[in-house]
């Protein structure tokens, strides 16, 4: 009997067994992301009361799953083997491989990863989405390969799991996009710079503003140092993205209310690399600016896109109307279950 075989004539006999195990397996999860961490804030982190998670951590405790000292709660290395054992059967009780496969056929695309949560509501998630998006930069990396990366919450969240190795430490980042809004901490140019440090690897950046006015941007792409990153945009292997909702993106880029307006005129429900698509994944504008372009985009081995949220299941569907076959979408569970819900 194989282990969903057994686990599925468990079941029948303690029903309530699915919610315990998924209560269980996510609070060793959390230890293993956040540890050593407080029971209150674990509790904060899972939206549990103190007195539920006291209660479990006993019985993880007894079993030696997690180290409990001053400086707070940790998963053990017993817990990190029995996460690794279990990761597999949890994704597939919970349904969330069918979810995958559904959506990756629905799309059209090479693969789909779903984090089980709610991004909105569980800071964990998002870590949890960087986990994951990390991991799969280092299965496809390849040395020497050319990765651009855009800017974001979602795709800043690789760099806490990153980590150099012989491959990695080969590769180039390029930013993928100048710079949007005032906002620096979530650019391109910062987040390649610290995939680079955590990594040991090279990096190029892009210091332009996203919004040039057409005499600007016929001066600056014959720059020598632009011309050069044109090329190198040419040259991408992965690229590594995030999508978001066209009314936000617009607001982010200080976009004026005229922009806003005719973009709402137009349908635009999405974005990614500076261009707005509507509900039929057409594009309806795109913005001049110097950056990698969709159709170097399209011609990546790998394009890897990390996006979550209630308010861009929306604009994720939209973009992967017409999404290279080659990607790979990342996504919560929440997000995941609203497109499917459409």
């Amino acid at each position: 009997m194989d282990n969903v075989t057994f686990f599925e004539a468990e079941r029948k006999l303690m029903p309530e067994i699915d919610a315990l195990f998924q209560k269980r397996f996510r609070i060793l999860q959390t230890l293993a992301t956040f540890g050593p961490i407080g029971r209150r804030a674990l509790a904060e982190q899972l939206l549990m009361t103190e007195r539920d998670v006291r209660n479990e951590i006993t019985v993880l405790s007894e079993q030696h799953l997690i180290s409990v000292q001053k400086k707070g709660m940790s998963c053990s290395s017993n817990g990190y083997e029995v996460l690794e054992q279990l990761s597999e059967l949890y994704r597939e009780l919970s349904g969330i491989v069918a979810k995958e496969q559904q959506l990756a056929q629905q799309f059209g695309i090479r693969r789909v990863v779903i984090v089980s949560g709610d991004v909105e509501k569980d800071s964990t998630v998002k870590q949890q989405l960087g986990k994951e998006a990390a991991q799969i930069m280092l299965e496809i990396a390849q040395g020497k390969d050319k990765i651009a990366v855009t800017g974001g919450s979602s795709v800043a969240s690789l760099k806490e799991y990153l980590v150099p190795n012989t491959v990695l430490s080969e590769v180039e980042f390029l930013a993928a996009r100048g710079g949007m809004g005032d906002e620096m901490t979530f650019q391109a140019n910062t987040i390649v710079a610290k995939f680079a440090k955590k990594t040991g690897a090279t990096y190029r950046t892009l210091f332009l503003p996203e919004h040039l006015s057409a005499q600007a941007y016929e001066a600056m792409k014959h720059e020598p140092i632009i011309k050069e990153m044109i090329t190198l945009y040419e040259q991408v292997n992965i690229v590594v993205h995030g999508i978001g909702a066209a009314h936000e993106m617009a607001q982010r880029r200080n976009s004026s209310q005229l922009e806003q307006q005719a973009l709402d005129e137009k349908g635009a429900v999405s974005e990614a690399f500076g261009y707005y698509f509507n509900e039929q994944g057409d594009i309806v504008h795109h913005i001049r600016t110097i950056g990698i372009q969709l159709e170097q985009v399209n011609k990546a081995r790998h394009v890897v896109a990390i996006a979550a949220g209630h308010n861009k299941a929306t604009a994720i569907q939209a973009y992967f109307k017409n999404a290279a076959a080659q990607s790979i979408l990342i996504t919560d569970e929440q997000t995941a279950n609203a497109i499917l819900s459409k």
